[in-house]
């Protein structure tokens, strides 16, 4: 449990993330924070996914001021080319062909804001994908509808499979919430989850 008085909450409604925090073994509520994710002119990969954060901590934190609140964020890119969500199976596609054979750069950050104390970090992961065939392709997609996922796949499951390669030096920050980074913030913050 979070020590007393230290209301934490997650800013996101993604189930991902909050099966990631659920692994630190603490309290804590999500809200959705339902903010603009559209990139500002010549934004950079790792910068938005950064501000993102950020400003989805920012926004649960105005209403909750005694709060300590996380934000995350995932940006995939490709030589340049932002990678989004897809949310239709032709996206994933053309998403995963353009990928195929290729290595993508995710970048994951998390903030953690509280109304004395702002952390963000970014943890960039490399994954080198396999070179796949478009009926490869297509049979995953139809397996894991990876629709809602940056990038179009999901690796805690069969997305796996898509891959050469994986290079980061936190795991979970290619689900979507880079824990290690966390644990470390919330440790700045009083929060040892070793002993919470």
């Amino acid at each position: 449990m979070s020590p007393p008085n230290r209301n934490l909450i997650l800013a996101s409604s993604s189930a991902y993330r909050r099966q990631l925090l659920s692994q630190l073994g603490l309290s804590f509520t999500y809200i959705s924070p339902n903010i603009d994710e559209l990139p500002l002119a010549n934004e950079s990969a790792m910068a938005l996914t950064k501000r993102l954060a950020l400003a989805k901590a920012q926004r649960i934190l105005r209403d909750n001021p005694e709060a300590l609140v996380i934000g995350s964020d995932q940006v995939a890119d490709l030589d340049g080319i932002i990678l989004g969500k897809p949310h239709t199976a032709e996206r994933a596609f053309a998403q995963l062909k353009h990928c195929s054979g290729r290595t993508v750069h995710f970048f994951t950050a998390v903030a953690l804001t509280s109304s004395q104390h702002q952390q963000s970090e970014v943890v960039t992961t490399q994954v080198r994908f396999r070179t796949l065939s478009d009926s490869q392709l297509l049979a995953y997609i139809k397996k894991e509808e990876p629709l809602d996922c940056a990038g179009s796949f999901k690796c805690e499951g069969l997305g796996i499979a898509l891959f050469e390669s994986i290079t980061s030096d936190d795991p979970s920050a290619l689900i979507g919430l880079p824990l290690i980074r966390l644990a470390h913030m919330l440790g700045a913050e009083g929060i040892e989850v070793l002993t919470a």
